[in-house]
């Protein structure tokens, strides 16, 4: 397989590759330019320096992101591990855990934060024997670039050297090269498990030989250094509230720094160009008192103007069918930075569209809102479950994303349910806080009391999803339905 970069919304579409980074006289040419073209472009210093942050975003949420699951001394499970590490979740969260929003219960992660600026890194697979997995790669950007998995690549043993910008030399023999566009690299794996005690087994045995060495200790033993917890990290505020609480000068300033070894895509000119017209050039000390007063007060003023801006964009960010919510833009953003911000900013390491799409909804199908003090029918006609290559799920979340506690201790409703079929074929799942019965437990999802969301996992869905043709039942209220 030549994985390269990665690719957008639908389809299993090679990916361009996310440039190098700029040159001295490259930087100098951009700044001298930058504001003739930013002035071209925007008017208002404001709107520049808005768009400037909305730009940056990701980029500063990958890094605070990778500061707190890094400040570890050794992997802790999903509190994180060392730089150049794997972390892996051992078993699925129960009602109890509040650490992430929106957790899963059909796939356990295998995670690390990876430099390649420095070295290469070999990432090494062992033979999966069939088993559904994916270990997408994000650049610093949130940029999918590239994603080995059974979708892309098999479930046979699989190594990869992963490169940094600019990097040269000799490839292992059997390893595949996969160039990262910038030096850090989020490895973000998922694999199926079914959550029984022997399939729990069957995967930690996998994960176990799950490998990540630098290039220099290929082929010989390995022991990673220690990492260091620093106490100045703050790993209790969510990673989203520190970023928004940062003033424009820190902001801009890390912004500068991190696309040293970060570089934008080569595509991004017109926002570079707009951000070397604020002062802020790659790997230069950003510093706004230099700058004329107009800059200085629209860099000052930029944050309170686009985070609304990020946020708001949810409205129009998807799709709206039989009252569920999704989109398909997602892993790979091209242009549109303001989607890549917003996904940054609520659904940090999404998977392309190709690999994962996940409808939600709070409404049923009259738009009320959904509540456990009634009865709710999802019905799939005969032929029409999901549309899917991978596995599809229906989870439970109450108000805030969380899961719901309840006698069955189930959180997902999916096919390893053995759902029950009607008599026309069609598949009914009953949504409520009560028991349907015994006969119509196996298709049967519990709500809690008062307000709830639904999230429809649908993994390496066909193109049916992907184009439009086949969409989500809506959420039907209802008193009874028989099977």
């Amino acid at each position: 397989m030549q994985v390269t970069r990665r690719a957008l919304a639908a389809g299993a579409a090679a990916i361009p590759l996310v440039g190098v980074g700029l040159s001295r006289a490259a930087a100098h040419t951009v700044a001298r330019d930058a504001p003739v073209i930013g002035n071209h472009a925007v008017a208002d210093p404001l709107e520049l320096a808005t768009e400037a942050y909305i730009y940056g975003y990701p980029l500063i949420t990958m890094e605070m992101t990778r500061r707190v699951l890094t400040n570890v001394a050794a992997p802790e499970g999903l509190k994180g591990a060392p730089m150049g590490q794997f972390t892996h979740a051992r078993e699925y969260p129960d009602a109890t855990f509040r650490a992430v929003t929106a957790p899963n219960a059909d796939t356990l992660y295998s995670v690390a934060f990876v430099d390649v600026g420095r070295e290469p890194y070999v990432l090494s697979l062992p033979d999966m024997d069939g088993r559904y997995f994916l270990m997408p790669m994000l650049s610093a950007w949130t940029n999918v670039f590239a994603v080995p998995g059974k979708r892309t690549t098999g479930t046979g043993p699989q190594t990869y050297l992963i490169a940094g910008p600019g990097w040269s030399g000799s490839v292992p023999s059997g390893a595949t090269l996969i160039p990262a566009p910038t030096s850090l690299v989020w490895i973000l794996g998922r694999t199926y498990c079914t959550g029984t005690p022997e399939d729990y087994r069957a995967v930690h045995a996998l994960q176990d030989q799950y490998r990540l060495v630098p290039l220099s200790a290929a082929g010989r033993p390995y022991t990673p250094p220690a990492g260091r917890a620093d106490p100045g990290i703050d790993t209790k505020t969510a990673v989203r509230e520190q970023v928004n609480r940062m003033d424009a000068a820190r902001y801009f300033t890390l912004l500068a720094a991190l696309m040293r070894d970060n570089p934008p895509a080569l595509a991004d000119g017109v926002p570079v160009a707009k951000l070397a017209s604020l002062g802020i050039v790659p790997g230069q000390p950003f510093d706004p008192a230099s700058q004329p007063p107009a800059i200085r007060e629209a860099v000052e003023q930029a944050p309170q103007r686009a985070l609304p801006r990020i946020m708001e964009h949810i409205k129009t960010a998807g799709e709206h069918v039989n009252g569920w919510t999704f989109t398909t833009n997602g892993g790979d953003y091209g242009k549109d930075y303001l989607q890549r911000a917003l996904i940054a900013a609520v659904g940090l390491g999404c998977n392309l569209p190709q690999d994962a799409v996940y409808p939600t909804t709070t409404v049923d199908a009259a738009g009320r809102r959904l509540t456990g003090a009634s009865k709710y029918v999802m019905r799939f006609p005969s032929g029409e479950l999901p549309p899917v290559n991978g596995f599809w799920s229906l989870t439970m979340y109450d108000a805030d994303y969380f899961f719901v506690d309840n006698p069955l201790n189930r959180y997902t409703v999916s096919p390893r349910n053995n759902l029950q079929t009607n008599p026309d074929g069609s598949v009914d799942l009953f949504i409520q806080a009560e028991s349907p019965g015994s006969q119509r437990e196996s298709n049967w999802l519990p709500a809690p009391k008062g307000p709830f969301i639904l999230m429809l996992r649908t993994y390496w869905p066909k193109n049916a999803l992907l184009n439009g043709s086949w969409a989500p039942p809506p959420v039907t209220r209802s008193t009874s339905a028989a099977l």
